[in-house]
């Protein structure tokens, strides 16, 4: 498909933040009342695995989701990503042990393993390279807007109905995101026909190698994340907070606010200098998060952390793009993803394993994050200086 140098307004770039936002809202709906719902079934102990599962089996796909994009596919890959969303809320409320619900977060974590993968490569077909920065942010911003509904509306749904019918709202949501898809034109060139053999992962089909320093950055900046997922659920309501979505619905709009602002940035003054900046903001909420102990405190550092990640992502995920070889862009996108998702695993793991159900531990876990955040930044001003070294070099 031939990239237009005019507006990047089009019908399949509105579509596809479209489904974009169904998609997210239909599992970041669930996580605010996932922990209360796990300790219901007796599983108050695994609660640090509600994330790690999930991000496990995302990260484990990525290099399928990554082969299949660049072989099969966009649109395709896309599907697959919504579909698992669709069978895994219908299946909650049938698997209700700790065991099922488990082994279900162990599936459901294939869906973001799949669609963001194919959805950033589609975008960059599409999109002039000029615009990608842009583009990225304001397709973050359509995501970022599903985070903000879900959650708030998976607290509402739970306090009105129940938690079964918080499922399969959960399922409908991911089902209109596929139907979506379906008006989507595949931009992948050379398509091959599906084959067993495709599901055949070597070594080099993993990681793409030029991509590492953006993935390194990915994975300790997406540390925090996982914290956050983890521990916010639980600190909202020890501070009587009684919808526990409402961190989620002020992060998101906050990220909302700078998405795309932050995405135009980074196309006229670098990737760098605007991820810089972003993790400056990253370590601020951080540690307002850990020290307040109250509404404010808590709404303060929710939207400090959304503007450090609306910041922060469109730059990363265009620096992905940018240092990728074009016909390995879905390998390259995988990489970042499942630097993403290690990160978001490693997070969730560190702070269910230390903070076993004793609210005195998380302040002081939410602040200890700021060590990855610092290593990050120290890690972008040594590439940096390096990449001015080479080019002398060449010079």
């Amino acid at each position: 498909m031939k990239k237009r140098e005019g507006s990047i307004y089009t019908l399949p770039f509105i579509l596809l933040c479209l489904s974009s936002m169904l998609f997210s809202a239909s599992f970041n709906m669930l996580i605010p009342e996932l922990p209360a719902y796990l300790s219901s079934l007796g599983g108050a102990e695994y609660k640090g695995l509600i994330i790690a599962l999930f991000t496990l089996t995302a990260g484990i796909a990525r290099p399928f989701s990554g082969k299949l994009t660049d072989t099969v596919g966009r649109v395709p890959v896309m599907a697959i990503g919504s579909l698992v969303c669709v069978i895994c809320g219908v299946l909650y409320p049938l698997l209700s042990s700790v065991s099922g619900f488990l082994l279900l977060r162990l599936i459901h974590g294939f869906s973001t393993g799949f669609k963001p993968t194919a959805t950033a490569a589609y975008i960059a077909d599409i999109i002039p390279r000029a615009r990608w920065g842009e583009a990225l942010g304001l397709h973050g911003l359509a995501f970022s807007l599903g985070m903000a509904i879900g959650p708030a509306l998976g607290g509402a749904i739970t306090q009105i109905t129940s938690i079964n019918v918080l499922f399969y709202t959960s399922s409908a949501f991911a089902l209109i995101s596929v139907v979506i898809l379906f008006n989507l034109k595949e931009t992948l060139t050379h398509v091959q026909p599906w084959s067993g053999s495709l599901l055949r992962i070597s070594r080099h089909d993993i990681i793409e190698l030029r991509v590492l320093p953006a993935a390194l950055v990915t994975v300790l900046y997406y540390l925090t994340y996982g914290v956050i997922l983890t521990l916010i659920p639980d600190w909202s309501g020890h501070i009587g907070i009684a919808n526990k979505g409402l961190f989620f619905v002020a992060y998101t709009l906050s990220s909302l606010a700078v998405r795309f602002v932050a995405g135009r940035l980074s196309d006229t003054h670098g990737r760098l200098i605007v991820v810089k900046a972003g993790l400056i903001l990253l370590l601020i909420a951080m540690i307002i998060l850990g020290f307040g102990q109250n509404l404010v405190w808590l709404l303060l550092g929710a939207t400090l952390y959304g503007i450090a990640t609306g910041i922060v992502s469109p730059a990363l995920n265009a620096w992905t793009i940018d240092l990728s070889n074009p016909n390995y862009r879905g390998k390259a996108l995988a990489t970042m993803y499942i630097a993403l998702e290690a990160g978001i695993g490693l997070g969730a793991l560190f702070s269910g394993w230390i903070y076993y159900d004793t609210i005195a531990r998380i302040p002081y876990i939410l602040q200890s994050t700021g060590v990855g955040i610092v290593i990050a930044f120290i890690y972008i001003l040594y590439w940096e200086k390096k990449q001015r070294r080479k080019s002398l070099h060449i010079e």
